[in-house]
């Protein structure tokens, strides 16, 4: 697992004239080539990347997993649910369970992915099951980690937990723009759509220790070639006045 003190990437920018040029920078490196076609690949993808949205959008900036699997050019569910669309599904569960990339609501509060490295430089707390104690969560957060503290439950058995599907949405929120919980696999019904499981990302994950906002800046700054406060801002949920001070210590 790539270890959060290990030296941060170099933030030399790649020289960039105009927005066409910023886009082949850009593709050159969030597009593998050829494209993915395995979950270990995946993780190697996201240990290059350091962070990726699920499914790309016109809102957002940022690598996604679906153009890694599927190109540049493809609209993702444009036929439905097709093989490639159940690749990506398939593979926001299973690559937590390995320990190749977590995934939860997070980069642009989207549906997103980070790498081993990148989730241990953001992480907030110690490490522990309880680490959910010391933040400022909503109740009910703090109830659906305690109620993880015996082991990974199905989202279904947590909305029941909270009763109502309005505040286990913030909840459930809360906790993943914390980094607290994550995908875990699923969990298979006799009919219908198989439940997500989530789980405490201490459990999954080395984690802890203390955080490396510098690092996560430099993977950041070197992943989008040019970056400015307000897209570190937006991507990581950090203050404005907090993203520029920390872009400007880079190197």
């Amino acid at each position: 697992m790539p270890s959060r003190r290990a030296a941060a990437p170099s933030t030399n920018p790649i020289p960039v004239h105009d927005q066409n040029a910023l886009a082949r920078a850009r593709g050159d490196r969030w597009l593998p080539d050829p494209p993915l076609t395995a979950a270990a690949e995946a993780g190697a993808f996201m240990d290059r990347v350091g962070f990726a949205v699920l499914f790309p959008t016109d809102k957002v900036t940022a690598p996604s997993l679906w153009e890694a699997v599927a190109g540049p050019d493809v609209t993702p569910f444009a036929d439905g649910m097709g093989p490639l669309e159940e690749r990506v599904w398939r593979w926001k569960d299973e690559l937590p369970t390995t320990g190749a990339a977590w995934y939860g609501k997070f980069i642009h509060k989207r549906a997103s992915l980070l790498s081993p490295a990148m989730l241990t430089a953001l992480y907030p707390g110690d490490g522990e099951p309880t680490d959910h104690a010391e933040l400022d969560l909503p109740d009910q957060a703090h109830h659906i980690a305690e109620a993880l503290l015996t082991g990974p439950l199905s989202t279904a058995a947590l909305r029941e937990l909270v009763g109502d599907r309005g505040r286990y949405d913030r909840a459930m929120s809360a906790l993943q723009r914390h980094l607290l919980v994550t995908s875990a696999g699923v969990e298979e019904h006799r009919a219908g759509w198989p439940a997500t499981v989530m789980d405490l990302t201490c459990r999954l994950f080395d984690v802890g220790g203390g955080t490396d906002h510098a690092y996560a800046t430099a993977r950041f700054a070197e992943t989008m070639i040019e970056a400015t406060p307000a897209d570190l801002s937006r991507a990581f949920g950090w203050p404005i006045a907090t993203a520029r001070e920390r872009l400007n210590a880079l190197p």
